[in-house]
């Protein structure tokens, strides 16, 4: 998923939390732009994306933090 991701947005993604149990991820992904509407949009693109093409995968928290 990772890969897909990186290769789908052009975007940074890592494995930052859970990485020795196989049942679940915490997946962040990164984005730099200098319009904060294109920014918000493209991240939810990705939650949206994610539930659409992995419905085995269950995304239990998407949360987006601008800085």
């Amino acid at each position: 998923m990772v890969a897909r991701l990186h290769r789908e947005f052009n975007i940074s993604v890592s494995e930052t939390d859970h990485q020795d149990a196989w049942q679940k991820a915490t997946l962040t992904c990164a984005l730099v732009s200098n319009d904060q509407g294109h920014t918000q949009r493209s991240l939810q693109t990705i939650c949206n994306w994610i539930e659409t093409y992995w419905p085995d995968v269950s995304l239990i928290e998407g949360k987006i933090e601008l800085i």
